[in-house]
């Protein structure tokens, strides 16, 4: 599985910041680039090719990317942005992942799982997987999304997009969406996870409460080896949970 991934724009590219300039979306879409690598590195047989220039040194044209996503023979193309409604701040807000007009089945589905995961992960506004003529979705030759994580000219969303914790969220959620539609499994014995758990990165944003809830008893994983990251709660589940908190009383 050779999986793209595309850190949107450069650090000087104009226009791509909050409007107090407080936060640059390269910085946002470089970090959470990072992450996603850093957890989609524990599958098994997962390479990663950067079309962006990790060091930020310069803004990689777009032809540049998606030319070296063909040319190396990727399985998929992932590109990460942060969203802007003008130039000023707005009440614009939300979550949306992008497809080609005339997308691959492969395509839609990945953009369908990873856009479902940002929304259950962030517990940000949905706004749907959509479709648009973005050159990084036209011109490559594998399925290619792009996702927009949030508002850069919304007040909250830039505070979120800004933290290290909101990073991390967005980065499981599309690690999650790409092992869950590519059936990725773990690296054996690859990597120490929490509390056993190889798909619960050390790094992973919500690493300590998951490791008080599996080790408390209050969770228990899927199986032994993993914890079920991503994956959603049903209500009989959340009932058992609560029952385990002792929080159900029994009405006399």
């Amino acid at each position: 599985m050779k999986i793209a991934i595309d850190a949107g724009h450069g650090p000087e590219t104009a226009g791509k910041r909050t409007p107090d300039g407080s936060l640059r979306e390269f910085q946002f879409n470089r970090a959470v680039a990072a992450y996603v690598r850093s957890g989609l590195e524990n599958y098994e047989a997962v390479e990663i090719l950067f079309v962006h220039a990790e060091d930020g040194s310069r803004d990689v044209p777009l032809k540049e990317r998606t030319d070296r996503a063909n040319a190396w023979g990727a399985s998929a193309y992932i590109s990460i942005h942060a969203n802007a409604n003008g130039s000023d701040w707005n009440q614009a807000e939300g979550i949306e992942t992008f497809v080609h007009t005339r997308p691959s089945p492969e395509a839609l589905k990945l953009a369908e799982a990873v856009q479902r995961q940002l929304i259950r992960q962030t517990a940000r506004r949905d706004r749907g997987v959509k479709t648009a003529d973005f050159h990084v979705l036209r011109e490559t030759k594998m399925p290619s999304i792009l996702v927009e994580c949030g508002f850069m000219t919304n007040r909250e969303e830039a505070e979120l997009l800004k933290s290290d914790g909101y990073r991390r969220q967005c980065a499981s959620a599309i690690i999650a969406g790409t092992v869950g539609v590519y059936g990725l499994k773990p690296k054996p014995g690859g990597g120490t996870g929490v509390s056993g758990f190889k798909d619960v990165p050390q790094d992973h944003w919500a690493a300590g409460a998951i490791k008080k809830a599996a080790d408390t008893g209050i969770i228990k994983g899927i199986s032994n080896e993993e914890f079920g990251l991503g994956q959603p709660v049903a209500r009989e589940q959340l009932a058992v949970i609560l029952d385990r908190l002792g929080l159900l009383e029994e009405k006399k």
